[in-house]
C-alpha cells in the first residue's frame, strides 16, 4: 500500500500523540501514540496487515482486534481527505 499524507496537511508529533492540521479547513486532528505508530507505519509502506501484525505483537489485543482499528484509522483519515493513496 501507498499511502501519502496530502500535501497541505502539516503533521507535528508531542510528546503522547500526533496533531494533524488540515490546512485548508484549519482544523486540527489529534492522533493517539498508538495511531501515531500505526500512521506513520502506513506512510513508511507497510501493508495494513503488517502494521495489525507489528501492534498484535507490541500490544495486548489479537491480530483481529489490531487489524480492525489499523482499517479503522485509515477509514477516518481518508473520510478527512488528510491521506491519498
Amino acid at each position: 500500500m501507498s499511502l501519502h499524507m496530502r500535501a497541505d496537511v502539516a503533521l507535528c508529533e508531542t510528546e503522547d500523540a500526533l496533531v494533524l492540521l488540515d490546512e485548508r479547513t484549519g482544523r486540527y486532528f489529534q492522533v493517539n501514540r498508538t495511531g501515531a505508530v500505526i500512521l506513520k507505519e502506513l506512510i513508511a509502506g507497510s501493508s495494513v496487515e503488517r502494521v495489525a501484525a507489528n501492534l498484535a505483537r507490541t500490544y495486548p489485543v489479537t491480530l483481529e482486534e489490531a487489524s480492525h482499528d489499523v482499517k479503522r484509522l485509515l477509514d477516518q483519515l481518508t473520510e478527512e481527505s488528510l491521506v491519498v493513496s
